[in-house]
């Protein structure tokens, strides 16, 4: 899996040295919400709790090295801003790691690879438009119908894993719909899981499913869930 050109789609959101590359609050703010339109509190820039975007991370290994027939990534950590990281490559496995070994991310990957940033850019920026949009769009009905709901005054929705695997590469521009969302709930935690398709020029290529940690649990309560979906709106509005 070789590396490919640099992108320029990230390129002003990573910071990159011979030592490795990292990512400052206002890089990562700036992604979430210029590129992914997510406006999940982690990622605001004077957030307490801050860290980077698993889609920044995700979709910085696939510009450096490729789409392949089989991907899934492993999230196993939040990334603080400016910390130095590294990949590290054995076999079929890429780790974006610290400089004191601790794993972030784990990539598996197998078969053919596509390096070309033509096809490569617009696939991220789809694939993290559909990932930022999973609250309210996706994820408010799912907790309605489960008559549960992240709290609202410690609202934590955290990246898990997420798959992609075409049955052949794309070769040009690939468009992401939604085909099924589940959400499987155990006390105060919650297991939400996208499934999508992958088409290129109305012909089914692939498919993907993402999976994600929905924290601190609560009974749903219809006019608190409206606030948060408001405070959302205005959020993503403000920065318009």
């Amino acid at each position: 899996m070789k590396e490919s050109q640099r992108s320029m789609l990230l390129e002003k959101y990573v910071n990159e040295s011979d030592d490795g590359f990292s990512f400052s609050r206002k890089q990562a703010c700036e992604f979430a919400k210029q590129v992914a339109t997510d406006f999940n509190p982690i990622h605001d820039e004077d957030a307490k709790r801050f860290c980077v975007p698993g889609d920044l991370l995700f979709s910085y290994l696939l510009t450096r090295y490729g789409v392949t027939e089989k991907l899934s990534c492993q999230f196993a950590g939040m990334v603080g801003a400016d910390v130095l990281l590294q990949c590290k490559e054995q076999e079929n496995l890429i780790s974006i790691c610290d400089t004191q070994g601790k794993v972030y991310l784990s990539l598996q990957h197998s078969g053919a690879c596509q390096h070309n940033l033509a096809v490569i850019e617009p696939l991220i920026r789809d694939y993290v438009k559909f990932s930022g949009q999973n609250f309210p769009h996706i994820l408010q009905p799912l907790m309605q119908q489960h008559q549960v709901m992240i709290n609202p005054t410690r609202p934590l929705v955290i990246y898990e894993s997420m798959a992609l695997s075409f049955s052949r590469l794309p070769e040009q521009k690939v468009d992401l719909s939604l085909t099924k969302s589940s959400l499987l709930v155990d006390g105060k935690r919650g297991n939400a899981l996208l499934e999508f398709s992958l088409t290129e020029q109305g012909e089914q290529i692939g498919k993907g499913e993402k999976r994600m940690i929905l924290s601190n649990l609560m009974p749903y309560d219809e006019s608190q869930m409206q606030q948060m979906v408001a405070e959302y709106n205005n959020r993503k509005a403000a920065v318009r």
